[in-house]
């Protein structure tokens, strides 16, 4: 087991704590406008819905100096909170907010969980949920939601199962869902959610692991748990919990970092279980608690353009990265795609009179944008076999994962732009079934990456013979 990261300050706090039953973890950095809600419906949700229980909320922040602490400890203690919904519960509800250590010198999202983990396993809890910081459309119910079904029905893991604006969620529409469904055969609509439920078990199982990676220890943290928790034997489901309200984010100037650390988090993954994959073919659904909720999300706008023209500037200094990482005919059709987008772009902007110099043009609707690109597209299948080809890339040389997953992030701009350009003045549902298709193609395209595979193993396997 790796060592533990808890400071002595905080193993004092668990000693004072004792043992909770359930506990709510909220990692957070410069949250102060929102997290006091946040921490309102957690406390309300534990109070209303697990009165019986010794319930535990805990804020792991990263040191935020906008006072997102301060708002957590001032928030309505919980005996406001009990008046207000007339519950008398058995146990007084704790709350802490503690700056939580790194993780070997790496802060992030995972760090702040791997705290939340040592302190829940500290105090034996039974269920641990944990909710983001930046939820504006978090109520109570959603602390049942995702607690009940390891409370209740004896799950280990519960994914959450949103409704997501059409343009939103971009990195789990084109790589993290259809990687994770096509590789493991869990239809998983959100692998990397944010707000999810764990069992005391599984929350000792993650710290018994010993590949908590420096990208794991940020955003890679999220498909780290989903995939451990699916291949290391555990009960999964899904809870149905509406509307996901948050921090709004453009892929092309907000989700940079955060796809690097997801991708090649769940790149190292696929190479570290393929024994698990390999003979899997199609796939599953995956249990559903809760009711269908009726609940149309606020609207994103995404400068298409931008999108679009990055995956051509892309082309013109990374053809050669591609090269090495892409089977030679995806290479060839990855820049016939790059010079459409560019011939796309160029007259985008006649039409709208604009020049996308990095940001979303005055006065002009992603859709508009979008109406002036659709002569682009960049197919699902093209899509599939560059992640695929990124898989076997990763194991072929996993020294250079990071540097094949940065100069990914052009052609995720290109496929998404593609995937806005396709939806636009599509409804919801109907932006699902598209995702929901080249999901299915990511299934179908299976056999090509388990023969991109068998043919990497033979070829070491010759390499050690004539060694």
């Amino acid at each position: 087991m790796p060592a533990s990261v808890l400071t002595p300050a905080i193993r004092a706090e668990i000693e004072r704590l004792g043992h909770a039953d359930i506990m709510v973890g909220i990692p957070s950095f410069k949250n102060a406008t929102t997290i006091g809600y946040v921490v309102r419906a957690a406390q309300a949700g534990l109070v209303q819905y697990f009165p019986d229980l010794r319930p535990i909320v805990v804020n792991s922040d990263a040191g935020s100096p906008d006072g997102t602490q301060r708002v957590v400890v001032e928030t309505e203690p919980p005996d406001y909170v009990e008046r207000v919904l007339l519950v008398r519960p058995a146990n007084r509800l704790q709350r802490v907010s503690l700056t939580y250590p790194e993780v070997d010198g790496v802060g992030g999202k995972g760090a702040a969980l791997r705290t939340i983990f040592e302190i829940a396993a500290a105090l034996e809890v039974q269920a641990l949920v944990v909710v983001d910081s930046d939820l504006r459309s978090i109520v109570p119910e959603w602390i049942e939601l995702l607690a009940g079904p390891i409370l209740k029905g004896g799950y280990d893991f519960v994914a959450p199962l949103y409704n997501r604006y059409k343009y939103d969620g971009t990195i789990t529409n084109t790589v993290t869902y259809p990687l994770t469904r096509a590789l493991y055969g869990r239809r998983i609509r959100q692998p990397i959610g944010g707000d999810f439920g764990v069992s005391g078990d599984l929350v000792r199982h993650y710290l018994e692991r010993d590949d908590w990676t420096p990208d794991v220890s940020r955003f890679g943290i999220d498909i780290w748990m989903t995939t451990v928790a699916i291949t290391d034997g555990f009960a999964i489901c899904q809870t149905r919990l509406g509307a996901k309200v948050h921090d709004p984010k453009d892929p092309g100037a907000d989700l940079g970092p955060m796809f690097r650390q997801v991708v090649a988090t769940i790149q190292r993954l696929a190479a570290a279980n393929a024994e698990h994959w390999l003979p899997i073919r199609g796939s599953h659904e995956v249990p559903a608690y809760g009711f269908e909720r009726i609940m149309e999300p606020p609207p994103l706008e995404v400068n298409t353009i931008r999108l679009v023209s990055e995956f051509h500037q892309g082309s013109l200094g990374l053809a050669g990265t591609w090269a090495e990482m892409l089977a030679p005919a995806t290479h060839e059709m990855v820049l016939a795609l790059a010079a459409e987008a560019a011939a796309a772009v160029v007259a985008a902007e006649r039409r709208l009179g604009i020049h996308a110099a990095g940001v979303s043009p005055a006065g002009v609707t992603t859709d508009q944008m979008s109406d002036a690109l659709a002569g682009f597209s960049f197919p699902d299948d093209c899509w599939a076999r560059v992640i695929y080809d990124l898989v076997i890339a990763t194991a072929r040389d996993p020294a250079a994962v990071d540097r094949f997953v940065a100069a990914l992030v052009p052609l995720y701009f290109g496929r998404v732009g593609s995937f806005i350009i396709e939806n636009r003045g599509l409804s919801g549902e109907q932006a699902e079934e598209r995702a929901e298709r080249q999901a299915r193609e990511f299934e179908l395209l299976k056999p090509y990456l388990v023969e991109g595979w068998q043919r990497l193993v033979a070829e070491q396997a010759a390499e050690q013979e004539s060694a």
